[in-house]
C-alpha cells in the first residue's frame, strides 16, 4: 500500500508561507522598498506558488512562476510551508535563509533550509532567481520529483522459521502502451490474451481504456514456469513486454493455498470498504490469511525525493523510509505440508488431509485436494464423520461402565423406530453375536454401538465429544469448524448420531483434533499460528488417562486385528486409527463419504474423501502414504 501523500486545501495555500507581520516582523508589503520585505514578500509567494508580488533581478515574475511551477510540478499536491530565517545584508547585497517543511506523508516531514540572494539594483531590492532557492542541491537543469515507495510486504513462516511465503522470482507479461501506438494496442492485446491463455475481452477493454504510458499485466508465472510458446511468441507482438519481479509467494502454486490465501491489487469493493486504508493501485492480501492479517504484513509505504535532471539522471534527495510488515508465524511444517499435499494429488473427488502435533496442538499438514475447487475443506468443511466417531462415542459409553471385554450384541441388524440400521456392506460375518466391545470397535460394528445407546443419558455424547476437541468452539484467529453434536430429535436420530451419522458434523481438522486428544491423553486445541494462545475451555470435562489409555486400546485393535490392519507395519511407534464411512444422497443415489483417523508418535491425522467405497479402502491408502512419507 502507498503512503498518503498530504494535500492541502486551496483555502489554506496563502497561509503557509506567510512571516508574520506583527511588530519587528518584515513586511511583504515592503517587497522592493528592502531586504527583509522582498525576502518576506518571496517566502510567502513560495509557499503560495504565486511570485507575481516579487521583484526579481534581470527575470520577469511571470518567467520566474512559470520555472517555480515546473520545479515542484512532480511533487504533486504538497504543498511546502516556507518561512523566513535571518537575512543579512551586507551593503547592497543581501542573503536570506529560507526554512521550507513538506508534509509528505501522515508521519514524516521533509524540512530543510535554502539561501536567496538579494541585490539593491537602481534602488529596489531584487532577489536572484535559481532552483537553489527551491532546494540547495538543485541546479538549473534539475528539479524535484517525489515518488511512493511500497512496503516490503513481510513473510509468512512456518514451523521453525521457515519461510513458506515470501519475495519469489516471476516474470510479468503485458502490454506496454509506450510501446504500441493506441490504434493497434487493441489488437496486440487480442494475441498477447490467446498466447497466455487469459480471457480475450476483458484484456482487451483494459487495455484500450489504459493510460498512454500504463503497462497492463495479462499473467504473471513462476520464473521457471514460463511456456516456451509465450517466451518465444510475445516478441512477435507490438507492445508485448515480458520481465522479471519479485512478488510473495508460497513455494508452490497449489502451497495450502486455500489457507494462506493470495496477494493482488484491491478490488473496488475493498477500496469502498475501507477508503482511509486502500486506493487505487495498492496491492494487498484479497484472500485467505493474507487479506485477513494485511495489515499486519503489509508495512507502510514510504516516498522518495529525487532530483530529476534533464539528462534523465536521478538523484535521491530526501526518503521517508517504508516500514516493513511484520511476519506472520504459522505451525505448518513445509515437509509435511508438501507431503500432505501429494499424497492428495490424483484424488478425484473432495478432499482434505490434517495432521496435528498432539504435543503441542500444532497444525503441521491442512492439505485440500484439487477436487476442492479451492475451498478450504481441511479446516472448515463440515460432513458426517461417519464410524471415526465412534471414537467418541466409545469415550461416552466407558464413562457409562462399558469395558473393553464388556460384550455387546453385534447383530445384523437393528430397527430404531421403524428404521433397520446394517453394518458396511463387506463387514466381516465372523465377528457377529455377542462379541466383545473391543472387537465391535476393531471392526466397527454400527448395530453394537447403536444397540448400547441406552446406556446414554442426555448430553452424554455431546460431553464426550467436547472432552476430545469436538462441538466446542474457539477463535484460533482463522476459519475452524469444530464440528457439532446436538440433541437427537428421535430415536432414530440418536441411533444415527451413534455412528456418526444423523445430525453429527465434523471436519477433518477437529476429527484430526480427537484423535490426537486420545493420543496425547487430555484436550488438545488445535493451534495455526504461533503467537496465539489457544486454550481448553471452561467447563468441559477433561478425558481421564485411563479413559485414554482405553481409547488407545480400543483404537490400536483397529490395527491389529480390525479394518486398519493394513498400517500394522508402517515403521515407527505403534499406530492407532479408525475407518469410517457415512452415507450421503446425490441426486437420489446414495453416496458415501471415506474418512480414516489415525495416531502414532507425536503425529494425528484425519483423512477426508468426499466420495469413496469405504473408510479402509479410499481415505487408508491416503493415510498410510502420508505416515510412510512423515517418517
Amino acid at each position: 500500500m502507498r503512503s498518503r501523500l498530504l494535500a492541502v486545501p486551496t483555502a489554506a495555500v496563502l497561509v503557509l508561507g506567510l512571516v508574520a507581520c506583527s511588530g519587528d516582523d518584515p513586511d511583504p508589503g515592503d517587497a522592493g522598498d528592502s531586504a527583509d520585505g522582498t525576502a518576506a514578500a518571496l517566502a510567502t509567494a513560495l509557499g503560495s506558488g504565486d511570485v507575481s508580488d516579487v521583484p526579481f533581478d534581470g527575470v520577469a515574475a511571470g518567467e520566474v512562476g512559470d520555472d517555480l511551477a515546473a520545479v515542484v510540478e512532480a511533487m504533486g499536491d504538497i504543498t511546502p510551508e516556507v518561512t523566513l530565517g535571518d537575512v543579512e545584508e551586507d551593503g547592497d547585497e543581501a542573503t536570506a535563509t529560507l526554512a521550507w517543511s513538506w508534509p509528505l506523508t501522515d508521519d514524516d516531514t521533509w524540512t530543510y533550509e535554502s539561501t536567496a540572494p538579494l541585490s539593491r539594483v537602481d534602488d529596489e531590492w531584487v532577489v536572484g532567481w535559481g532552483h537553489e532557492v527551491v532546494e540547495p542541491s538543485l541546479n538549473a537543469s534539475s528539479v524535484l520529483e517525489l515518488t511512493a515507495v511500497a512496503a516490503e510486504r513481510a513473510d509468512i513462516l512456518g514451523a521453525g522459521g521457515v519461510p513458506l511465503v515470501t519475495e519469489r522470482p516471476v516474470l510479468r507479461v503485458g502490454i506496454d502502451r509506450t510501446e504500441v501506438p493506441a490504434a493497434q494496442a487493441g489488437r496486440s492485446a487480442q494475441r498477447l490474451a490467446r498466447l497466455v491463455d487469459v480471457d480475450v475481452a476483458p484484456y482487451v477493454a483494459q487495455v484500450e481504456a489504459a493510460g498512454d504510458k500504463a503497462f497492463v499485466e495479462a499473467i504473471v508465472y513462476r520464473a521457471d514456469q514460463a511456456p516456451a510458446a509465450v517466451e518465444r511468441g510475445y516478441r512477435a507482438i507490438a507492445g508485448a513486454v515480458m520481465f522479471g519481479a519479485q512478488v510473495p509467494l508460497a513455494p508452490t502454486r497449489e502451497f495450502a493455498a486455500p489457507i494462506l490465501g493470495s496477494v493482488g491489487p484491491v478490488t473496488a469493493e475493498m477500496i469502498e470498504e475501507e477508503p482511509g486504508v486502500y486506493e487505487v493501485g495498492d496491492v494487498a492480501g484479497t484472500s485467505g490469511l493474507q487479506a485477513r492479517y494485511d495489515d499486519q504484513l503489509r508495512g507502510t509505504g514510504g516516498v522518495v525525493v529525487n532530483a530529476v535532471g534533464t539528462d534523465g539522471k536521478v538523484r535521491e534527495i530526501f526518503r521517508a523510509g517504508a516500514k516493513q510488515g511484520s511476519d506472520l508465524a504459522l505451525t505448518l511444517d513445509e515437509q509435511l505440508q508438501t507431503r500432505a499435499e501429494a499424497a492428495l494429488a490424483d484424488v478425484g473427488p473432495a478432499s482434505a488431509l490434517v495432521a496435528v502435533q498432539p504435543s503441542t496442538g500444532a497444525i503441521l499438514a491442512a492439505a485440500n485436494g484439487p477436487g476442492n475447487g479451492g475451498q478450504n475443506l481441511a479446516t472448515y468443511g463440515q460432513y458426517a464423520p461417519g464410524s471415526t466417531f465412534k471414537s467418541v462415542s466409545s469415550l461416552a459409553l466407558l464413562r457409562r461402565g462399558v469395558r473393553p471385554d464388556t460384550r455387546v450384541p453385534c447383530t445384523t441388524t437393528v430397527g430404531v423406530d421403524g428404521r433397520e440400521f446394517e453394518n458396511y456392506d463387506d463387514y466381516p460375518a465372523g465377528v457377529t453375536g455377542d462379541i466383545p466391545f473391543r472387537t465391535a470397535v476393531a471392526n466397527s460394528c454400527n448395530t453394537a454401538f447403536i444397540a448400547e445407546r441406552g446406556r446414554l443419558e442426555d448430553g452424554d455424547l455431546a460431553g464426550a465429544a467436547a472432552s476430545l476437541g469436538m462441538g466446542i468452539d474457539h477463535d484460533l484467529g482463522f476459519p475452524a469448524y469444530f464440528g457439532q453434536v446436538p440433541a437427537p430429535e428421535s430415536e432414530t436420530g440418536a441411533a444415527a448420531d451413534m455412528i456418526g451419522q444423523g445430525t453429527v458434523l465434523a471436519s477433518p481438522l477437529v476429527m484430526a483434533t480427537v484423535a490426537a486428544s486420545i493420543q496425547q491423553g487430555s484436550l488438545v486445541v488445535p493451534r495455526l499460528l504461533q503467537g496465539l494462545e489457544v486454550s481448553p475451555p471452561d467447563g468441559v470435562e477433561p478425558v481421564a488417562a485411563a479413559e485414554a489409555a482405553q481409547l488407545r486400546e480400543l483404537l490400536r485393535g483397529v490395527v491389529t486385528s480390525g479394518s486398519g490392519g493394513f498400517l500394522a507395519d508402517v515403521p515407527g511407534p505403534e499406530v492407532i486409527a479408525k475407518t469410517g464411512t457415512a452415507e450421503f444422497e446425490d441426486g437420489g443415489r446414495v453416496k458415501t463419504h471415506a474418512w480414516m483417523i489415525a495416531a502414532q508418535g507425536d503425529l494425528a491425522v484425519a483423512v477426508f474423501v468426499a466420495e469413496g467405497s469405504s473408510g479402509s479402502g479410499t481415505a487408508g491408502p491416503i493415510l498410510e502414504d502420508f505416515l510412510r512419507a512423515a517418517r
